[in-house]
């Protein structure tokens, strides 16, 4: 080939094969390959996660409540939720933020009695949380302790699938706000959220916000493009904090 021209995607003949050249192009990174990275991120049907817990690190914490909220097309098709019993008492600080008591846990399952239920409800959808990494990290934890990780392959629990993640966009969106919590970023987009801290209240409102934020121009509505624009906003973020932190 010389030099300064243009690989044509052909064998060294030059001659095209158009049936193949679909074969020869790197998948996108992050999606869940199931679906058409060309679709609307919207038209895909996204699982929205949110999870309260006995605290904030998810190799020694326990998750006590759990909900997926799914919707598609911009409207909420089903919502499921699970009270769990972590093992343990619920600290007196964490019951200060979400409200929940070891008696309202005490004849609840265990995370593995409803593993299986759960991965069912992720299955065939785009995960998604607010704070992602929060919730993945526990939902992950709780599944790798229960020993369900291969037993149903939904996309929130495989390697190399990203989160939808509405705080990502909110602080790309929003960034001139005071604050980016949920609750706050729900009240500026018009979204309802009456019972803030409690995990189906949660996630219904932060899928709201996550289609309402989509409406703006600055968010791509293809699913691979959206994928990959959220994946540069969370590496510029990351590094604004890093030099913030540095300082």
């Amino acid at each position: 080939m010389r030099a300064g021209t243009e690989s044509c995607g052909c064998f060294p003949t030059g001659r095209h094969y158009p049936g193949i050249a679909h074969l020869l192009r790197a998948p996108t990174v992050g999606i869940a390959t199931e679906f058409d990275e060309t679709a609307g991120w919207t038209d895909i049907p996204i699982v929205m996660i949110d999870t309260e817990t006995t605290g904030r690190e998810a190799s020694t914490e326990r998750i006590i409540e759990l909900a997926i909220v799914r919707g598609r097309g911009g409207q909420i098709e089903s919502r499921d939720a699970w009270l769990i019993n972590p093992g343990r008492p619920i600290p007196p600080d964490s019951t200060a933020v979400h409200g929940i008591k070891d008696a309202d846990v005490a004849d609840k399952p265990s995370f593995a009695d409803v593993c299986s239920e759960i991965l069912l409800a992720l299955q065939g959808a785009v995960p998604a949380a607010y704070n992602a990494s929060f919730d993945r990290g526990f939902l992950l934890a709780e599944v790798r302790r229960a020993g369900r990780r291969e037993e149903i392959d939904a996309p929130a629990v495989r390697d190399g699938v990203a989160w939808v993640d509405p705080l990502i966009w909110a602080r790309h969106l929003f960034a001139s706000a005071k604050s980016r919590r949920l609750t706050d970023v729900a009240q500026l987009l018009g979204v309802e959220l009456e019972q803030a801290h409690r995990a189906t209240a949660d996630a219904e409102a932060a899928l709201q916000v996550m289609y309402a934020m989509g409406k703006d121009h600055r968010v791509p509505p293809s699913y691979g493009a959206f994928i990959q624009e959220q994946m540069r906003l969370l590496r510029a973020q990351d590094e604004a904090r890093a030099m913030w932190r540095n300082r």
